[in-house]
C-alpha cells in the first residue's frame, strides 16, 4: 500500500488543479498582491467632454496624448459613442454606470426640476434619486469592494470607499461637506499626506490632477476591486474656452498624464488581472448665442414674477441649460396651456435666428427615453444654447463658448470609450456603440450582470 502512496497524492493534485481551472471565472488569476483566488480588477475614469476625435486623430488637431492614444494600440476602442437624452453629465454618467437610460434610472438632468428657482442651483447629487442597479450595487452584492473619486451622483451611493460629488456655496464650507457624506475618516486620513482635498466646485486640472493622486492612494492603501473615477477639468475649460481651444488642447494634454498614471497604479497593484476603461460623458459644440426661453414664458403669461425678479408662480416653465430644454406644465392635464405653449414654441421655431432646430413633443420624447414628464422638448441647433435669464433680449451674447446638451444624434456630442486588460483584444476598433453597452460589459469583467442594462455588453472574443 505504500508504495502507491504518492502516486495517489499527485493523481489527487492534478485532479485538483484542474478542477479549479474548470471553475474558476475566466480570468480570474490564482495568484496576486492580495492572495489567492484573486478577482479582476477594474478602473473606470472618466474624462468629461472627451471628444473621440481629440484621440483618434489627435495630429490634425495638435494634440499629445501618448497614454490615451496607448490605449487605441493596447486595447479596443470606440469611434464614437452615441449617448443618451439629454446629453448631459450626470444622466450621463448614470448610464455608463447602470446601462440604462434616463427615464428607467431616474436622473433626467443635472439639476432637478425647480421652477421656482427654490433649491440653490441643487443637482443630482444623490443616489437614492437612482432607480437603477448601478455596478457598485452590484459588486457590493457580490463581496466586491469599491471606490470612489467625485463621480456623480454619488452621494449616499453603495460605494465602501467614498469621496462623493457634491457642492453648495463654493466656500470651504462645501469641503466640509464632502467629508461629512462621504466615507467617515477617509478624506481626512489620504489629506494628512497627500495635501488638501478639492472642495467641490473646484474643477480645474489642477484639482483633476489631485484627484488622481487620491485614487492612486486608494488603490495603494485600501485596494478596491473596482474604481471610479471623475475628472472635470476638461468639460471646464471647454465651456470656457470652446472645444480644441489651445486652453482646452492643454488641458487634455495634462489629462492624458494622469491617464497613464492611473494605468501604471492599476498595473502594480493587479499585474495581469487589471482592466482599465476611459469613457467620457458626452461630446462638445462651439457656441455663440444664448436663446432665453424663460423671458418668452414672462412675456406669454407662463411664468410669474414680481418687481424684484424672482418667480411667484408658473403654469409651463422650460427645465435644462445646453442644448435642449424640456418644457413641463404645472398642471400636465390643462389642455389650455398646453395648446398656448405649443402656439409659443411654434412661432419662437419659426425664426431661424432664435437657433430653434425643432419641437419635440411628449410621443417623440419617449421614444428618446429622456425627460418622462416633458409636454414637449426644444432642441436647439448647435452654436445656441438655452439661456436662463427672465429679462431682456431673447437672444444674447454666450454665456459660455462651448456646450452640450444637444440631441444624441448630434455628431458633435459623441462620447469616447477605450478599454485595455488582460481579456481585451489589441488595437481593434468597435465602431460607434450605444453607451448603454458600456455598462454590461464592464460588469461582464467583475463577473456581475446588471438587472436595469438594457443591451447587451460589447463583444471582446478574438
Amino acid at each position: 500500500m505504500m508504495r502507491h502512496g504518492p502516486m495517489r497524492a499527485y493523481r489527487f493534485a492534478t485532479l485538483l488543479t484542474t478542477i479549479l481551472s474548470v471553475t474558476m471565472p475566466f480570468g480570474i488569476s490564482s495568484a496576486g498582491p492580495r492572495g489567492q483566488h484573486q478577482t479582476p480588477f477594474l478602473i473606470l475614469v472618466s474624462i468629461d467632454g472627451l471628444k473621440p476625435e481629440a484621440i483618434l486623430e489627435a495630429q490634425s488637431h495638435g494634440l499629445k496624448v501618448p497614454n490615451l492614444r496607448a490605449l487605441m494600440a493596447d486595447g479596443i476602442y470606440a469611434t464614437g459613442v452615441r449617448g443618451v437624452l439629454p446629453t448631459l453629465t450626470y444622466p450621463s454618467h448614470m448610464t455608463l454606470i447602470t446601462g440604462a437610460s434616463p427615464d428607467r434610472h431616474g436622473i433626467y438632468s443635472n439639476r432637478t426640476f425647480d421652477p421656482l428657482r427654490r433649491n440653490d442651483n441643487g443637482w443630482y447629487w444623490y443616489a437614492e434619486d437612482a432607480r437603477a442597479e448601478t455596478l457598485w450595487d452590484a459588486a457590493a452584492a457580490a463581496h466586491l469592494s469599491s471606490a470612489s473619486v467625485y463621480w456623480p451622483t454619488s452621494v449616499g451611493a453603495n460605494i465602501r470607499y467614498n469621496l462623493p460629488q457634491i457642492w453648495r456655496s463654493g466656500t470651504d464650507d462645501d469641503l466640509k461637506l464632502q467629508r461629512a457624506l462621504g466615507t467617515p475618516g477617509l478624506e481626512r486620513e489620504l489629506s494628512a499626506t497627500l495635501g488638501r482635498y478639492p472642495g467641490g466646485m473646484e474643477e480645474s486640472v489642477a484639482e483633476d490632477e489631485i484627484r488622481a493622486r487620491f485614487a492612486q492612494r486608494l488603490i495603494e492603501t485600501r485596494h478596491p476591486d473596482f474604481i471610479t473615477v471623475y475628472l472635470a477639468g476638461l468639460d471646464s475649460e471647454e465651456h470656457l474656452s470652446g472645444p480644441f481651444s489651445a486652453a482646452s488642447n492643454a488641458t487634455l494634454e495634462r489629462l492624458d498624464v494622469l491617464v497613464g498614471d492611473l494605468r501604471r497604479a492599476a498595473e502594480r497593484e493587479a499585474s495581469g488581472r487589471a482592466t482599465l476603461c476611459v469613457v467620457s460623458d458626452h461630446g462638445f459644440a462651439a457656441v455663440a448665442h444664448d436663446v432665453n426661453l424663460p423671458t418668452a414664458f414672462v412675456t406669454a403669461g407662463l411664468i410669474s414674477v414680481d418687481a424684484t425678479g424672482k418667480i411667484t408662480a408658473w403654469k409651463a416653465s422650460p427645465w435644462d441649460r445646453g442644448g435642449v430644454s424640456a418644457i413641463m406644465l404645472a398642471d400636465p392635464h390643462d389642455d389650455a396651456v398646453r395648446a398656448q405653449v405649443g402656439a409659443l414654441l411654434k412661432q419662437l421655431a419659426s425664426d431661424p435666428e432664435n437657433g430653434i432646430d425643432r419641437v419635440l413633443e411628449h410621443a417623440e420624447i419617449a421614444a428618446g427615453h429622456g425627460y418622462p414628464d416633458a409636454a414637449f422638448l426644444v432642441a436647439f441647433k448647435p452654436g445656441f444654447e438655452f439661456g436662463s435669464s427672465l429679462s431682456g433680449d431673447l437672444v444674447t451674447k454666450p454665456s459660455n463658448l462651448g456646450m452640450h446638451g444637444y440631441l444624441p444624434e448630434q455628431p458633435e456630442m459623441r462620447s469616447a470609450f477605450f478599454m485595455i486588460g488582460p481579456h481585451v483584444p489589441a488595437g481593434r476598433s468597435v465602431g460607434e456603440i450605444d453607451m448603454r453597452q458600456i455598462a454590461p460589459t464592464l460588469a461582464r469583467v467583475l463577473h456581475l450582470t446588471l438587472r436595469d442594462a438594457e443591451m447587451e455588453p460589447l463583444a471582446l472574443g478574438d
